[in-house]
């Protein structure tokens, strides 16, 4: 069996490639290498250089590769640039996800793991939320990603495909230092980042209704992550599936907690500068996750110390990127 892992040479979607092939499941990437980069990927593992919303080259994909599931961690996840470009996000977020589903229909691939986001549930009532809790997302880029969760419900109730939805809470960590986080908008890297420079990080408000006024999150590493992506391959390989999940640890973590443990595992300054809120940033968001524990047999095993010490490994650069290699070219 062979699965597709679209966005494959992200952050997130680069672990999951690599988690994917230590649990002895085939492996092939299709990304467009506009945020990903080919050297995060092993030298024998099939890259495909397209964006998903090309039709054609993810048929071709996926018929060249035999594959029969599809990983779907493409798409765009900035929420200040989802409000500032709301309409690039729904073309690329959701077009990405109707364009993936036609060519899997096409073809006849009936698995899909899809990359959805606690931004669904914009600002919980209480802080906590679990699969069953309202969706009320405040921003575009929480928009697309509940939209995506319908249209991958409303192809399964056709009959298309069988499916697991997880929705991601906040993802820090490396598993190697060549497959750290880039991202200019994450927390955990923009901090380490910070103090390498021998700057201040950031810190966006801290009026919040939480312990210390700064946001408060569920922070999972990014290991963890990729190892709840293998269970529900497994799992939607095996049976029929409609399962939304929350990919999360049920632990709260504070923006002056994570700050605390970067000074820890640093030993440097991170007292921050403290600018106004985002906007579309609620105040706490933390994952209830027994649903994943009994549906998948996944619980998180690492703590937000071991998500910053790996991340800053990765920072400080303790191993430099492999050599570049050439994307694989699909006829179509």
């Amino acid at each position: 069996m062979s699965w597709l892992v679209t966005g494959g040479a992200g952050y997130i979607g680069a672990h999951v490639v690599r988690a994917m092939r230590a649990a002895g499941i085939g492996v092939a990437v299709l990304d467009d290498l506009s945020t990903g980069r080919a050297d995060r990927l092993p030298p024998d593992v099939a890259l495909v250089r397209a964006s998903v919303l090309d039709q054609g080259a993810v048929r071709a994909a996926l018929a060249a590769h035999r594959v029969s599931g599809v990983v779907h961690t493409a798409g765009r996840k900035s929420v200040p640039e989802s409000v500032a470009d709301p309409l690039g996000y729904y073309r690329d977020n959701v077009g990405g996800v109707v364009a993936l589903l036609e060519a899997m229909c096409a073809t006849g691939v009936p698995r899909l793991v899809f990359s959805s986001s606690a931004a669904v549930y914009g600002t919980p009532g209480d802080g906590a939320v679990t699969e069953q809790s309202p969706t009320r997302p405040e921003n575009p880029y929480g928009r697309t990603k509940l939209v995506g969760e319908w249209i991958v419900e409303d192809a399964a109730r056709a009959g298309r495909i069988s499916y697991v939805n997880l929705r991601y809470f906040n993802v820090a960590g490396a598993a190697d230092p060549a497959l750290a986080d880039g991202g200019a908008t994450n927390l955990v890297p923009r901090a380490l980042g910070a103090v390498l420079a021998g700057a201040r990080p950031e810190v966006f408000g801290t009026d919040h209704a939480t312990r210390d006024g700064s946001g408060e999150r569920d922070y999972v590493d990014v290991r963890d992550l990729a190892e709840a992506h293998v269970a529900a391959a497994r799992l939607v390989a095996g049976h029929e599936c409609a399962h939304t999940l929350n990919v999360g640890t049920g632990r709260g973590v504070t923006v002056f907690e994570v700050l605390a443990a970067v000074e820890r595992v640093t030993g440097a300054d991170a007292t921050p500068i403290v600018l106004p809120r985002r906007a579309g940033d609620p105040p706490a968001v933390v994952a209830r996750a027994e649903l994943a524990r009994s549906v998948l047999g996944w619980a998180a095993r690492r703590d937000v110390e071991d998500m910053v010490r790996s991340a800053w490994q990765a920072t400080a650069g303790l191993a430099s990127p492999g050599p570049a290699r050439q994307p694989v070219a699909v006829r179509r």
